[in-house]
């Protein structure tokens, strides 16, 4: 899942607390979907719509730091979706608030 886009209060400055600004993020889930292929079946899969509807409820959490928000977004994940061995996200702040023009500071999690 690529370029998912959010609007969200996570910063130290209690201007980014109440302004918010954008944020991307990109994630990727490894599981088992031998079963699902073979049935052509998305019960037996990953269920894009719901993976996205926990990273959503994460990021509508403020938060200080993105490093922490990402390590929800993982350990979410891996909790609402146990048939999923491992997470990758990339969490992007949009024009963050530095002395200057920055497009985005990101981090990434593992889990």
């Amino acid at each position: 899942m690529t370029g998912m886009r959010f609007y969200a209060y996570h910063g130290c400055f209690e201007e980014e607390q109440k302004i918010g600004t954008y944020f991307t993020a990109d994630v990727t889930l490894t599981y088992d979907a031998e079963a699902a292929v073979a049935d052509d079946d998305v019960e037996k899969s990953v269920n894009y719509q719901l993976v996205y509807k926990t990273i959503q409820r994460v990021m509508n959490e403020p938060r200080h730091l993105i490093e922490t928000v990402a390590d929800h977004i993982v350990r979410d994940i891996r909790k609402d979706f146990p048939q999923v061995q491992h997470v990758t996200v990339k969490l992007c702040k949009l024009n963050p608030p530095l002395d200057g023009k920055t497009e985005y500071v990101a981090v990434e999690m593992e889990g």
